[in-house]
C-alpha cells in the first residue's frame, strides 16, 4: 500500500476531506457519464459486467445526484455538497452538548458513597515491606530502589538445587510491632506454608507464606471522621483485622519492547506482612481512609520502609454488592466478590471501588452474573479491566513447608515490644490538635508527609523556637500558642512551596541539583535545618522582620546563601530589619487612606446601624492593603495596620 502524504492525511483527520483517486472517484466519474446518456440506457452504458448491484446502488446514492439533466444544465446548476465540519470542531461541539445535558458530569466523592437499593462490601489486603536489613529466608541484604539489578541475591532466592530456606529471626521484630499497633493477638506458635503457582517472578514455583497459622490474629483499627471516612459512617467506625501473616516477596518484572520481560531478583525473598481485614467496609472513602491510616500506623512504629506511593505498600481490594430491602436490610448472602490488584494511591483505592461497584450493579440489573476474577485498575480510568479468572485455595495447593520449622514467639519479647511502642497516630493527632491548636487536616498532613519525618521536624523547629522565645524573656503558653500555629503553617505550606518549585522547574537556575528537602527520619533537613527555620520564625513572631523578608530568608537558606546558618547575622549584614511605623504614623496613614472612600465607609455605617449582620471584613482588608501600598516601603506590617485601622474606624463610626 503506498504511503499517504501527510497533507492529505491531515485534511482527512481535520476536515473529513477524502483525496483518494481510487474506487470512490471512479464511481463518481461513471455516474457522471451515465447522466449524459438518453432514457434508460444509463445502466447499459456501464457494460454487462459493470451493472450496479442493489447494495452498491445504495452506497453510491449517499454520494451521487440521482437526477439526470442535460449537460448544460448540469454544468450550471449542480452544486458540490457542503464541506464536512472539521473533526476537532465536531468533538468540541459534542463535548459542549454533553456538558450542557449534564450526562458526563462527575459526581463529587461525598455524593458517590452509596447507591440506592444496594449495599457495597469491601475487604482489603495490604502488603507492606518490613523495615529489615536481611531477607526473610536468606542472609542476602534487602536492596534499595537505586541498587543495581541482581546484586543482592542468595542461592535460595534463585531456587538453586540444594538450597534451603533459613529463617531470619530479626524480621520478627518489625512484624510484631506492626501487629501490636493493629491491636492483634500475637500467636505463640505460627507456621509457614507453600502457596504453589508458576510464574517467572517466582523461581521456586511457590511462595512461602502463612496461610493456616499466621503469627497474629483478631485485631482492629479505629477510624475517625478526621481520617476522612464517609459521612455515612458517622464520627468513628471500627474495622476488624482477621490476621497478619509473614510472607516473601517476588522478583521485580521490568517490561521491555517486543514482549520481552527483564527480571530483577533483588526483591525475591524481601520480607512482607500481609494485613487482611474483615469484609466490614461499606463506603469507598472509608476504604481509602483505612489504607491511609494503616500506612500511618506502620510508619509510627518503624515497621514499614515506605508508603503506598513509594512502593513499600501495596493494596488489593475485594469488592461485592448485594441488594437491600426496606429499612436498608441486606437481602441474601454476600455477593460474588472480585479482587482489584496493586492499587498505588489512596485516590486509586476509592475510585477503583466506585468503578467496580457500579460495574457489578449494572451487570446484575441487566440480567448478567458477576464472576469471581482478578481485575486491574489504571490511574485516570473510569472502569476496571479483567486480568484473569480467580484462583481458589485448591488451585494454590497450600501445604506446610517441610523445610521450615514452627516459629515460637516468647511472651517476654511481645511484652518488651509493647512497652516500647511509642506514640501511635491517634494519640499524636490528639496532641497536635489539643496542645498546639492545629486543625485535624494540618495535623494529619504533618504526620503523613515525608513518611512521618515532617512532624518530627515540626517538633524540632518548635523546641528551638520556644528556647529562643524563653531566652528573650517572652512567655511561652503551654496550649494553643500562636507561635505553634505559625511553626506548623511554615512546616507545611512554606516548605511545600520550596519542593513544588523544584519539581516544577520554576527555580531551576538557582536550585539545580537539589532534590526536595532530603528529610531524615530524625526530622532534620540538611538544606533547611530546623534551627534556621526556628530563627526565621523567631524574628517574624517578634515582628523584627516582615513576612516577605521571612520568605526571602527561607529561600536564601534553601539555596545555601546563608553562611553557617547564621540567619540573624545575614539579616544584619543585608539590613533586612523591620522598622515598623509608630502608632501615630499608622494613624496618620489610616486617615489618609480613608480619604475618598465614602462608599466603603458607608458599608461600615450600615453594619453599625444593624442593617448588615456580618462585619465587613473584606472591606477592612481592602483598606489594610491600601495602607501597605501607600505607606513607606518595608515599614508597614499587616497586623499592625489592621489593629490601628480598626480603632480609627471605630472612632469614625462613633461620630
Amino acid at each position: 500500500m503506498p504511503r499517504i502524504p501527510t497533507v492529505e492525511l491531515s485534511r482527512y483527520l481535520l476536515a473529513g476531506h477524502i483525496a483518494s483517486p481510487g474506487c470512490l472517484r471512479n464511481a463518481r466519474a461513471r455516474a457522471r457519464a451515465a447522466t449524459l446518456l438518453p432514457g434508460n440506457n444509463a445502466r447499459a452504458a456501464l457494460g454487462p459486467s459493470r451493472q450496479l448491484q442493489p447494495r452498491l446502488q445504495q452506497q453510491q446514492a449517499r454520494y451521487l445526484t440521482t437526477e439526470t439533466t442535460p449537460l448544460a444544465a448540469a454544468s450550471t446548476t449542480t452544486t458540490p455538497p457542503p464541506p464536512a465540519a472539521p473533526f476537532r470542531k465536531q468533538l468540541k461541539e459534542q463535548a459542549k452538548a454533553l456538558k450542557k445535558s449534564g450526562a458526563n458530569k462527575k459526581k463529587k466523592s461525598s455524593d458517590n458513597q452509596t447507591v440506592p437499593g444496594w449495599e457495597l462490601t469491601v475487604g482489603i489486603e495490604i502488603h507492606a515491606q518490613l523495615n529489615t536489613s536481611h531477607k526473610l529466608f536468606s542472609p542476602a541484604a534487602v536492596t534499595s530502589f537505586n541498587d543495581s539489578p541482581n546484586t543482592h541475591v542468595a542461592p535460595f532466592d534463585l531456587a538453586l538445587p540444594g538450597s534451603q530456606p533459613l529463617f531470619q529471626p530479626a524480621t520478627l521484630v518489625p512484624a510484631i510491632r506492626a501487629a501490636l499497633a493493629l491491636n492483634c493477638a500475637i500467636q505463640p506458635v505460627s507456621r509457614f506454608d507453600r502457596k504453589h503457582y508458576f510464574h517467572w517472578d517466582q523461581p521456586a514455583g511457590y511462595q512461602i507464606t502463612q496461610f493456616y497459622e499466621p503469627f497474629a490474629r483478631d485485631g482492629y483499627i479505629t477510624l475517625y471522621a478526621r481520617d476522612g471516612i464517609a459521612a455515612e459512617d458517622g464520627e468513628q467506625i471500627q474495622i476488624g483485622v482477621k490476621q497478619v501473616q509473614m510472607e516473601q516477596d517476588t522478583a521485580k518484572t521490568i517490561a521491555q519492547p517486543g514482549e520481552v520481560q527483564w527480571l530483577d531478583f533483588n526483591r525475591v525473598g524481601v520480607p512482607l506482612i500481609e494485613i487482611i481485614t474483615l469484609p466490614e467496609i461499606h463506603h469507598p472513602a472509608t476504604a481509602a481512609a483505612l489504607v491511609r491510616k494503616v500506612q500511618m500506623v506502620l510508619g509510627s512504629v518503624d515497621a514499614c520502609v515506605s508508603g503506598l506511593e513509594e512502593g513499600g505498600l501495596r493494596a488489593d481490594v475485594n469488592v461485592s454488592v448485594r441488594k437491600v430491602g426496606e429499612g436498608g436490610k441486606p437481602i441474601g448472602e454476600l455477593g460474588q466478590r472480585t479482587e482489584i490488584k496493586n492499587l498505588s494511591s489512596f485516590k486509586a483505592v476509592e475510585d477503583a471501588i466506585i468503578a467496580e461497584r457500579d460495574r457489578q450493579i449494572s451487570l446484575i440489573e441487566s440480567g448478567g452474573k458477576v464472576l469471581g476474577e482478578t481485575r486491574g485498575w489504571s490511574l485516570g480510568s473510569t472502569e476496571t479491566r479483567r486480568l484473569r479468572g480467580k484462583e481458589g485455595e485448591v488451585d494454590y495447593r497450600y501445604m506446610p513447608d517441610p523445610d521450615l520449622g514452627p516459629v515460637v514467639i516468647g511472651q517476654d519479647l511481645v511484652q518488651r515490644l509493647k512497652e516500647t511502642m511509642g506514640i501511635l497516630p491517634d494519640e499524636e493527632a490528639d496532641g497536635l490538635m489539643g496542645r498546639y491548636g492545629l486543625s485535624a487536616k494540618d495535623a494529619l498532613a504533618l504526620m503523613l508527609l515525608d513518611g512521618g519525618a515532617r512532624v518530627q521536624y515540626f517538633y524540632n523547629v518548635l523546641d528551638s523556637l520556644e528556647e529562643r522565645l524563653a531566652g528573650e524573656g517572652q512567655a511561652v503558653p503551654e496550649k494553643g500558642a500562636e507561635h505553634a500555629t505559625l511553626a506548623a503553617n511554615w512546616c507545611l505550606h512554606e516548605l511545600g512551596k520550596l519542593t513544588d518549585s523544584v519539581s516544577s522547574g520554576s527555580e531551576s537556575s538557582s536550585l539545580e541539583g537539589l532534590e526536595g528537602l532530603q528529610m531524615t527520619p530524625q526530622g532534620e533537613s540538611p538544606l533547611v535545618p530546623s534551627s534556621s527555620l526556628a530563627s526565621i520564625l523567631f524574628h517574624l513572631h517578634s515582628r523584627t522582620i516582615t513576612a516577605k523578608v521571612a520568605k526571602d530568608l527561607l529561600w536564601a537558606v534553601y539555596r545555601g546563601e546563608v553562611p553557617d546558618q547564621d540567619v540573624t547575622g545575614y539579616i544584619d549584614t543585608n539590613n533586612l530589619w523591620f522598622k515598623e511605623l509608630s502608632e501615630q504614623e499608622y494613624t496618620k496613614l489610616a486617615d489618609e487612606v480613608l480619604q475618598g472612600e465614602g462608599k466603603v465607609l458607608g458599608e461600615f455605617k450600615k453594619w453599625k446601624e444593624g442593617k448588615m449582620k456580618a462585619y465587613p471584613q473584606g472591606k477592612l482588608m481592602y483598606l489594610v492593603g491600601k495602607m501597605m501600598r501607600e505607606g513607606p516601603e518595608g515599614r508597614v506590617e499587616a497586623s499592625g495596620a489592621e489593629k490601628v485601622l480598626r480603632g480609627v474606624l471605630e472612632r469614625f463610626l462613633e461620630g
